[in-house]
């Protein structure tokens, strides 16, 4: 990856946190919330591997935790495993796979919100489950419905590394 690169996906995320939180936050529809953030995070992550994945998802979420003003490193430390398992899906198994995005989206929206739901939960402070299981089906579907734009952006601006760059196997250690 060039640092041209790593600038794109900086700013993508960058970009993609701002309109969450001034946009995004406010729209409820049956409940559920679109999250473009996270969505931005799983085409970048599914295009780039687990290393600009891990890295993207903790800058996001550091830059959520910032302009939310709440505790540093709830959203960063769900977003940088979400980042880090989705790129490895898409270093591994899922790379010109057409149902990939679509199938990251879908699995991670439920386990960023069970993920966020646990942290809260841990630390002590109010983790809603009932509000998060009536408006997850809602955010899983307006998440689908963002993946299409968001994954063609993203592919456009970041084309699609050379199968010699990607890693060709799972390498166990020991």
């Amino acid at each position: 990856m060039t640092i041209a690169d790593g600038l794109k996906a900086a700013v993508l995320l960058f970009v993609a946190a701002i309109v969450q939180i001034s946009i995004f936050t406010q729209v409820h529809v049956f409940g559920g919330v679109p999250d473009v953030l996270l969505v931005t995070l799983v085409a970048v992550s599914l295009l780039r591997g687990t290393i600009v994945g891990a890295g993207g998802g903790f800058f996001a979420g550091i830059l959520v935790d910032t302009a939310r003003l709440g505790q540093l490193g709830l959203t960063s430390l769900v977003l940088t495993i979400a980042g880090y398992w989705i790129g490895r899906y898409g270093e591994t198994t899922g790379r010109d796979r057409v149902h990939a995005p679509f199938l990251s989206v879908a699995v991670v929206t439920v386990l960023y919100s069970f993920g966020l739901l646990l942290v809260h939960f841990v630390l002590g402070e109010p983790a809603p489950a009932a509000a998060m299981l009536r408006g997850l089906v809602p955010s899983i579907v307006m998440n689908l419905i963002l993946t299409a734009p968001a994954y063609a952006l993203v592919r456009r601006l970041l084309r699609p590394l050379e199968r010699a760059d990607l890693a060709t196997e799972v390498r166990l250690l020991g």
